[in-house]
């Protein structure tokens, strides 16, 4: 008995239904999906010098760590930041996306010395970016380095082989 063309459609679509509900039942359950408030696993920490001040930071050197940066922060400790660094100097631009706190964000080149520092506003869109190429981005509560008198040029020190020697 020839088989018809409206069964050879129905048995596809049965098993685009089924394969569908099967993907659909191997996902998990909504309240197993990450929570992009929920902490993440601490990431490394290295103590820098500017001046005579010391500042303890957190590295965010892979792309998860960057974009997430200080999100969903509600503080910093005092004299606690976070130190991005990139492969490679690059014009580096931030925004404030799902930040809570004022940070100001010092771009470094290579060697450790501030390029140019941007304040930036909590839960902002605008974009503050390096006035040149640098490797390293350092964000520190709104208003750390005018306090300390750090500004363009000052230069900043760290472990061994972070930054190069000028």
């Amino acid at each position: 008995m020839p088989i018809r063309r409206q069964d050879t459609r129905r048995r596809g679509l049965r098993a685009l239904v089924a394969a569908l509900a099967a993907s659909l039942m191997s996902l998990p359950p909504a309240s197993a999906q990450p929570d992009p408030a929920a902490q993440p696993a601490p990431l490394p920490r290295i103590e820098l010098q500017a001046g005579v001040h010391l500042i303890r930071a957190e590295v965010a050197q892979d792309f998860a760590s960057r974009a997430r940066g200080l999100m969903f922060r509600d503080a910093l400790a005092p004299n606690h930041g976070m130190l991005f660094v990139f492969e490679q100097a690059a014009r580096q631009c931030f925004w404030m996306r799902n930040t809570r706190i004022p940070l100001s964000a010092a771009f470094l080149d290579d060697s450790g010395r501030i390029v140019n520092i941007a304040d930036m506003q909590p839960f902002s869109d605008d974009s503050h970016c390096s006035a040149a190429p640098v490797r390293f981005v350092l964000e520190m509560e709104q208003g750390w380095f005018v306090r300390r008198g750090l500004r363009e040029g000052s230069r900043l020190a760290g472990p061994r082989g972070l930054f190069s020697t000028p």
